[in-house]
Protein backbone atom coordinates (compact mmCIF):
# COMPACT_ATOMS: atom_id res chain seq x y z
CA UNK A 1 0.00 0.00 0.00
CA UNK A 2 1.48 3.35 -1.09
CA UNK A 3 1.79 6.02 1.57
CA UNK A 4 0.66 9.42 0.38
CA UNK A 5 2.50 11.30 3.15
CA UNK A 6 5.75 9.94 1.67
CA UNK A 7 4.76 10.98 -1.85
CA UNK A 8 4.66 7.38 -3.05
CA UNK A 9 3.39 6.96 -6.61
CA UNK A 10 4.77 3.82 -8.22
CA UNK A 11 5.51 3.05 -11.87
CA UNK A 12 4.87 -0.51 -13.02
CA UNK A 13 4.90 -0.29 -16.85
CA UNK A 14 8.10 -2.09 -17.96
CA UNK A 15 8.24 -0.18 -21.27
CA UNK A 16 8.31 3.17 -19.43
CA UNK A 17 10.90 1.88 -16.97
CA UNK A 18 13.10 0.77 -19.88
CA UNK A 19 12.76 4.21 -21.47
CA UNK A 20 13.95 5.80 -18.23
CA UNK A 21 17.03 3.55 -18.17
CA UNK A 22 17.75 4.35 -21.82
CA UNK A 23 17.46 8.07 -21.07
CA UNK A 24 19.95 7.61 -18.22
CA UNK A 25 22.52 5.94 -20.46
CA UNK A 26 23.44 3.37 -17.79
CA UNK A 27 26.37 1.09 -18.60
CA UNK A 28 28.20 -1.83 -16.96
CA UNK A 29 30.84 0.59 -15.63
CA UNK A 30 28.35 2.71 -13.67
CA UNK A 31 27.45 2.97 -10.03
CA UNK A 32 23.80 4.05 -9.96
CA UNK A 33 21.97 5.49 -6.97
CA UNK A 34 18.21 5.02 -6.98
CA UNK A 35 16.18 7.17 -4.59
CA UNK A 36 12.91 5.65 -3.46
CA UNK A 37 12.98 2.20 -5.13
CA UNK A 38 9.46 1.41 -3.90
CA UNK A 39 8.47 -2.07 -5.08
CA UNK A 40 11.89 -2.50 -6.76
CA UNK A 41 10.88 -2.90 -10.40
CA UNK A 42 13.26 -0.21 -11.64
CA UNK A 43 15.92 -1.51 -9.23
CA UNK A 44 15.89 -4.94 -10.86
CA UNK A 45 16.20 -3.49 -14.35
CA UNK A 46 19.02 -1.18 -13.28
CA UNK A 47 20.91 -4.11 -11.76
CA UNK A 48 21.00 -5.74 -15.21
CA UNK A 49 22.66 -2.68 -16.74
CA UNK A 50 24.90 -1.20 -14.02
CA UNK A 51 27.96 -2.42 -12.18
CA UNK A 52 26.37 -1.49 -8.85
CA UNK A 53 23.02 -0.12 -7.68
CA UNK A 54 22.59 1.66 -4.35
CA UNK A 55 18.87 1.93 -3.56
CA UNK A 56 17.86 4.32 -0.77
CA UNK A 57 14.46 3.65 0.78
CA UNK A 58 12.94 5.67 3.64
CA UNK A 59 9.85 3.51 4.20
CA UNK A 60 10.64 0.77 6.76
CA UNK A 61 7.98 -1.62 5.40
CA UNK A 62 9.15 -1.27 1.80
CA UNK A 63 12.77 -1.61 2.89
CA UNK A 64 12.05 -4.87 4.71
CA UNK A 65 10.13 -6.23 1.71
CA UNK A 66 12.90 -5.20 -0.70
CA UNK A 67 15.55 -6.87 1.45
CA UNK A 68 13.71 -10.15 0.99
CA UNK A 69 12.86 -9.63 -2.69
CA UNK A 70 16.38 -8.53 -3.73
CA UNK A 71 18.37 -11.04 -1.70
CA UNK A 72 19.74 -12.71 -4.84
CA UNK A 73 20.86 -9.49 -6.51
CA UNK A 74 24.57 -9.36 -5.71
CA UNK A 75 25.19 -5.91 -7.18
CA UNK A 76 22.35 -4.18 -5.30
CA UNK A 77 23.04 -2.43 -1.99
CA UNK A 78 19.86 -1.51 -0.16
CA UNK A 79 20.04 1.43 2.26
CA UNK A 80 17.34 2.30 4.78
CA UNK A 81 17.47 6.05 5.29
CA UNK A 82 16.71 9.60 4.20
CA UNK A 83 18.07 10.42 0.73
CA UNK A 84 18.54 14.05 1.79
CA UNK A 85 21.06 12.90 4.42
CA UNK A 86 22.89 10.22 2.43
CA UNK A 87 26.71 10.78 2.08
CA UNK A 88 26.86 10.92 -1.73
CA UNK A 89 30.35 12.42 -1.59
CA UNK A 90 31.71 9.09 -0.29
CA UNK A 91 30.40 6.93 -3.15
CA UNK A 92 32.88 7.80 -5.91
CA UNK A 93 31.68 8.59 -9.46
CA UNK A 94 27.95 7.88 -9.72
CA UNK A 95 24.74 8.46 -11.64
CA UNK A 96 21.27 8.94 -10.18
CA UNK A 97 18.11 7.37 -11.59
CA UNK A 98 14.97 7.96 -9.55
CA UNK A 99 11.25 8.57 -9.38
CA UNK A 100 11.34 11.48 -6.91
CA UNK A 101 8.47 12.19 -4.49
CA UNK A 102 7.11 15.59 -5.51
CA UNK A 103 7.52 17.17 -2.10
CA UNK A 104 11.32 16.72 -1.99
CA UNK A 105 12.12 17.36 -5.67
CA UNK A 106 13.92 20.69 -5.30
CA UNK A 107 15.76 19.85 -2.04
CA UNK A 108 17.01 16.53 -3.43
CA UNK A 109 18.25 18.11 -6.66
CA UNK A 110 20.31 20.65 -4.73
CA UNK A 111 21.54 18.02 -2.28
CA UNK A 112 22.77 15.96 -5.22
CA UNK A 113 24.41 19.00 -6.80
CA UNK A 114 26.36 19.42 -3.56
CA UNK A 115 28.12 16.21 -4.66
CA UNK A 116 28.80 17.54 -8.17
CA UNK A 117 32.50 16.60 -7.98
CA UNK A 118 31.55 12.93 -8.40
CA UNK A 119 27.95 13.12 -9.68
CA UNK A 120 27.89 12.47 -13.43
CA UNK A 121 24.22 12.60 -14.38
CA UNK A 122 20.73 12.70 -12.86
CA UNK A 123 17.77 11.12 -14.62
CA UNK A 124 14.73 12.03 -12.57
CA UNK A 125 11.03 11.39 -12.95
CA UNK A 126 9.46 14.51 -11.47
CA UNK A 127 6.35 16.66 -11.67
CA UNK A 128 5.94 17.92 -15.25
CA UNK A 129 5.57 21.53 -14.12
CA UNK A 130 8.88 21.41 -12.22
CA UNK A 131 10.61 19.73 -15.17
CA UNK A 132 9.48 22.56 -17.44
CA UNK A 133 10.89 25.10 -15.01
CA UNK A 134 14.24 23.32 -14.87
CA UNK A 135 14.74 23.30 -18.65
CA UNK A 136 13.15 26.71 -19.37
CA UNK A 137 15.08 29.24 -21.46
CA UNK A 138 15.22 33.02 -20.87
CA UNK A 139 12.04 34.79 -21.91
CA UNK A 140 9.81 31.79 -21.17
CA UNK A 141 7.14 32.00 -18.46
CA UNK A 142 8.63 29.01 -16.60
CA UNK A 143 12.14 30.53 -16.48
CA UNK A 144 13.20 31.51 -12.99
CA UNK A 145 15.44 30.81 -10.00
CA UNK A 146 15.23 27.02 -10.34
CA UNK A 147 16.10 27.18 -14.07
CA UNK A 148 19.21 29.26 -13.41
CA UNK A 149 20.41 27.38 -10.34
CA UNK A 150 20.22 24.03 -12.13
CA UNK A 151 21.57 25.29 -15.47
CA UNK A 152 24.52 26.90 -13.69
CA UNK A 153 25.70 23.41 -12.67
CA UNK A 154 24.16 21.10 -15.28
CA UNK A 155 22.76 20.74 -18.78
CA UNK A 156 19.13 19.60 -18.38
CA UNK A 157 16.99 17.98 -21.09
CA UNK A 158 13.33 17.02 -20.85
CA UNK A 159 13.27 13.54 -22.42
CA UNK A 160 9.60 12.52 -22.29
CA UNK A 161 6.28 12.96 -20.49
CA UNK A 162 4.67 10.22 -18.37
CA UNK A 163 0.88 10.54 -18.02
CA UNK A 164 -0.45 10.45 -14.48
CA UNK A 165 -2.47 7.33 -15.32
CA UNK A 166 0.76 5.32 -15.52
CA UNK A 167 1.28 5.61 -11.73
CA UNK A 168 -0.36 3.80 -8.83
CA UNK A 169 -1.91 5.46 -6.96
CA UNK A 170 -2.70 8.03 -9.65
CA UNK A 171 -1.32 11.50 -8.83
CA UNK A 172 -3.14 14.70 -9.77
CA UNK A 173 -0.62 15.79 -12.43
CA UNK A 174 1.55 14.33 -15.19
CA UNK A 175 5.25 13.65 -14.71
CA UNK A 176 8.30 14.11 -16.92
CA UNK A 177 11.71 12.48 -17.18
CA UNK A 178 14.53 15.01 -17.04
CA UNK A 179 18.12 14.04 -17.78
CA UNK A 180 20.76 16.37 -16.31
CA UNK A 181 24.43 16.14 -17.26
CA UNK A 182 26.59 17.73 -14.59
CA UNK A 183 29.07 20.22 -16.06
CA UNK A 184 32.79 19.90 -15.32
CA UNK A 185 32.81 23.63 -14.56
CA UNK A 186 29.90 26.07 -14.07
CA UNK A 187 28.08 27.32 -17.16
CA UNK A 188 29.34 30.84 -16.37
CA UNK A 189 32.33 31.97 -14.35
CA UNK A 190 31.60 34.41 -11.52
CA UNK A 191 33.73 36.11 -8.89
CA UNK A 192 31.49 35.00 -6.05
CA UNK A 193 28.81 32.28 -6.32
CA UNK A 194 27.07 33.51 -3.18
CA UNK A 195 26.61 36.97 -4.72
CA UNK A 196 25.55 35.44 -8.05
CA UNK A 197 22.75 33.36 -6.50
CA UNK A 198 21.72 36.20 -4.20
CA UNK A 199 21.42 38.46 -7.25
CA UNK A 200 19.25 35.89 -9.05
CA UNK A 201 16.98 35.31 -6.04
CA UNK A 202 16.59 39.04 -5.39
CA UNK A 203 15.80 39.77 -9.04
CA UNK A 204 13.04 37.15 -9.12
CA UNK A 205 11.67 38.01 -5.67
CA UNK A 206 9.53 40.64 -7.41
CA UNK A 207 9.17 38.96 -10.77
CA UNK A 208 6.62 41.39 -12.21
CA UNK A 209 8.75 44.44 -11.47
CA UNK A 210 11.56 45.81 -13.59
CA UNK A 211 15.11 45.03 -12.55
CA UNK A 212 15.70 48.61 -11.43
CA UNK A 213 12.95 48.08 -8.82
CA UNK A 214 13.58 44.48 -7.80
CA UNK A 215 17.32 45.04 -7.18
CA UNK A 216 16.90 47.94 -4.77
CA UNK A 217 17.98 45.76 -1.88
CA UNK A 218 21.37 45.06 -3.48
CA UNK A 219 22.46 48.52 -4.65
CA UNK A 220 21.82 52.15 -3.81
CA UNK A 221 21.41 53.02 -7.48
CA UNK A 222 20.25 49.89 -9.35
CA UNK A 223 19.68 51.81 -12.59
CA UNK A 224 23.31 52.89 -12.71
CA UNK A 225 24.56 49.39 -11.92
CA UNK A 226 22.38 47.85 -14.62
CA UNK A 227 23.41 50.43 -17.19
CA UNK A 228 27.07 49.80 -16.33
CA UNK A 229 26.47 46.08 -16.94
CA UNK A 230 24.95 46.86 -20.34
CA UNK A 231 21.45 45.87 -19.21
CA UNK A 232 18.37 48.01 -19.76
CA UNK A 233 17.01 48.86 -16.26
CA UNK A 234 13.45 48.43 -17.58
CA UNK A 235 13.97 44.75 -18.40
CA UNK A 236 12.38 42.08 -16.25
CA UNK A 237 14.38 39.27 -14.60
CA UNK A 238 13.01 36.47 -16.79
CA UNK A 239 14.62 38.08 -19.86
CA UNK A 240 18.21 37.81 -18.58
CA UNK A 241 20.39 34.84 -19.51
CA UNK A 242 23.06 33.31 -17.27
CA UNK A 243 25.83 35.41 -18.81
CA UNK A 244 23.94 38.64 -18.09
CA UNK A 245 23.23 37.61 -14.51
CA UNK A 246 26.92 36.74 -14.11
CA UNK A 247 28.00 40.15 -15.41
CA UNK A 248 25.53 41.89 -13.12
CA UNK A 249 26.59 39.83 -10.09
CA UNK A 250 30.28 40.52 -10.72
CA UNK A 251 29.58 44.24 -10.90
CA UNK A 252 27.65 44.10 -7.62
CA UNK A 253 30.49 42.07 -6.12
CA UNK A 254 33.01 44.75 -7.09
CA UNK A 255 30.84 47.42 -5.45
CA UNK A 256 30.46 45.41 -2.23
CA UNK A 257 34.18 44.67 -2.24
CA UNK A 258 35.15 48.33 -2.09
Amino acid sequence: MAKRHLGQNFLYDPSILQRIIEAAGVSKDDTVIEIGPGPGRLTRLLSEKAEKVIAIELDQELYARLRADLIGFRNVELVHGDALKFPYEEVGPFKVVANIPYYITTPIIFRLLDAKETLKTMTLTIQKEVAERIVAAPGKKDYGVLSIMVQYHARPELRFIIPKEAFRPTPKVDSAVVHMTVLESPAVLVNDERIFFRTVRTAFSQRRKTLSNSLRGLAEDPKNVLTSAGIDPQRRPETLNLQEFAKLADLLYSLHDK
